[in-house]
């Protein structure tokens, strides 16, 4: 007992070291842009990305503006390529958020692109700004990197209409539905049946002399 107790700080040390030593995903060379369509090479806005620091002002995407980001994704400051790799949009008031996946090549550089039309109608009617976050994670012990990275700012032309919202397809109890089936056939009256049927037997000896 006192072997094992005697060696029980150096075992708490150890385990915290390793938490601290572990591998982390991150990125590097990392720039966005903000260009109008139709604009001339180097137009626009550019800024760059830093690691676990967010941009300070809100980047304004406006109906014909094309948001696009560079960067070298990196797995204990090696360039590596994860298994995912995300632009992650959520909107602060209503909570909703949705994903653009980046397109990573082996080598880390991966690109993402997105415009009005790539974002849900839902996202582009908030009055609010959009927080944007990287996340970059992938199987291992490497520890996952999810953090802000910049806000984005929704504007609309003048001239064109806000794209409407569908209202969510929602299951639940329905009102009753209740059939009217049609009576059922009614039989003819049956003097009318025995009529006809007296006509059919009085015509057979006609028939059989017919045929004879």
């Amino acid at each position: 007992m006192r072997f094992c107790a005697s060696y029980l700080p150096f075992a708490i040390v150890a385990g915290t070291w390793s938490l601290v030593s572990a591998a982390s995903w991150g990125f590097n060379d990392a720039t966005i842009t903000v260009q109008s369509k139709g604009a001339g090479v180097g137009s626009g806005l550019k800024e760059k990305l830093t690691q676990n620091k967010p941009l300070s002002q809100a980047l304004r995407l406006g109906s014909s503006d094309t948001l696009k980001i560079i960067l070298t994704t990196q797995d204990e400051k090696s360039p590596k390529r994860p298994h995912q790799a995300f632009l992650n949009l959520k909107d602060s008031i209503s909570g909703l958020e949705t994903s653009f996946a980046f397109a990573v090549k082996e080598s880390g550089k991966g690109k993402v692109e997105l415009t009005h039309k790539d974002i849900p109608s839902q996202l582009l009617a908030s009055s609010g700004d959009l927080s944007a976050s990287l996340v970059i994670a992938s199987f291992g012990s490497s520890v996952p990197y999810n953090k802000p990275a910049f806000d984005i700012k929704i504007t609309h032309d003048s001239g064109q209409p806000i794209a409407s919202i569908e209202e969510p397809l929602r299951y639940g109890k329905l009102p009753e539905i209740h059939h009217t089936f049609k009576a059922d056939p009614k039989s003819p009256p049956k003097v009318i049946s025995v009529f006809f049927t007296a006509v059919v037997l009085a015509a057979l000896p006609v028939v059989f002399l017919a045929v004879s």
